[in-house]
């Protein structure tokens, strides 16, 4: 059998008829014709300019991470602050009669020292280290020889106005350095017109500073430091949220009520915020220290002397927790918390240090309120 268009030749093989032929030659001009246009397009496109590949992308140079300062710690709170904080504390001797309410300046103590002085009225010893420039701190008040004590433990310049006769004879006799508006620091006070004298003495931690250069004072930080944790000493103690502290008079109820949120006790005073007057921020601290001292009344006008160096009886307050101790305070030494003679750390924040009457009872000073 033969296929379609073809015959058999003489030999057995095939040839073409003229159909198949014609056929044949049709489709092999076709696929030339393909070759040489697929050249010819290939010259011209060789002739038409190409773009020149986009080059490629440069990667920019990252900048190399230089290590952040560390953060430096103030020593009387534990914070962490941006410049060395090496400026010699300042205490500060404020009024705490109801007239001289609200103080300006407290929010940027350090730390805090509240004890009785005549009458039946408390003074604060305010701490000045880390914290303070042009804002005002007062009212300012006189100085007893216990406040003497307390004050120059942290180093402190002394600052107040005018003392009774045994406080000035000690800082006389023993050239203690400090800032008296009375008789060597005027220039660096002033008096507020919006309150009667004496309630109306103030000055500043920046005219301080002033005041004590001029003086030739030393401005090195010597002052002992606590040791802190951010838990604290909590693993030995006892919920308490709030509690009341009594001193001799129903003016001087003071409260502290634990805020969870900035992990300080807040103070009010009489039931009502005590804020300073300046910025209406309330105060309040990490750490309260409760501590009962022997006191006794030395004269008609109510002087007290104030034992601050035997130790006794103490609570610490500190993340919503109660902790029993002793306080204790060597000399040259600031006071500090200890339990079974062992001192106990500080949470980093700033301390309230309340020291109460031992008569007739440490206990009978301090109400636990809230507890859980």
């Amino acid at each position: 059998m033969t296929s379609e268009g073809s015959q058999p030749d003489r030999s057995g093989g095939f040839i073409l008829n003229s159909f198949s032929w014609k056929k044949a030659l049709l489709t092999a001009s076709g696929c030339l014709l393909a070759i040489s246009l697929v050249a010819c397009q290939d010259k011209e496109l060789a002739k038409v300019p190409q773009p020149e590949p986009a080059p490629a992308p440069v990667q920019e140079e990252q900048p190399i991470e230089q290590p952040v300062n560390p953060m430096f710690t103030a020593p009387l709170t534990g914070l962490a602050v941006e410049t060395a904080p090496t400026d010699r504390p300042l205490a500060v001797m404020i009024n705490n009669a109801p007239a001289a309410r609200p103080q300006s300046g407290l929010s940027a103590a350090d730390i805090i020292i509240e004890v009785l002085a005549e009458g039946g009225i408390t003074r604060f010893i305010a701490v000045f280290q880390s914290e303070g420039g042009a804002d005002a701190v007062g009212p300012v008040r006189s100085i007893r020889p216990y406040l003497i004590e307390l004050g120059e433990s942290y180093d402190g310049v002394l600052v107040h106005a005018g003392g009774s006769p045994e406080a000035y004879s000690i800082l006389q006799k023993q050239q203690k350095q400090h800032m008296d508006e009375i008789s060597n620091g005027g220039p660096y006070f002033w008096r507020s017109k919006d309150r009667k004298a004496p309630h109306n003495l103030y000055t500043s931690v920046e005219k301080l500073r002033e005041g004590a250069e001029k003086k030739g004072y030393s401005h090195e930080f010597q002052s002992p430091v606590y040791m802190y944790d951010e838990q604290g000493s909590t693993s030995a103690g006892e919920a308490v949220k709030q509690f009341e502290l009594h001193y001799l008079l129903n003016s001087y109820k003071v409260t502290y009520d634990y805020d969870e949120v900035s992990g300080r006790y807040m103070r009010m005073v009489n039931g009502k915020p005590d804020e300073d007057k300046d910025n209406g921020h309330q105060l309040g601290a990490a750490n309260i220290i409760v501590a009962g001292a022997d006191h006794k009344v030395l004269d008609d006008v109510g002087r007290l002397a104030v034992n601050v160096d035997q130790g006794g009886e103490a609570m610490l307050f500190q993340k919503g927790k109660m902790i029993r101790g002793q306080w204790v305070r060597k000399e040259g030494d600031i006071i500090r918390f200890v339990q079974d003679g062992v001192e106990m750390k500080l949470v980093p924040g700033k301390t309230f240090i309340n020291i109460v009457p031992n008569a007739p009872e440490f206990a009978d000073h301090v109400k636990l309120g809230e507890q859980s």
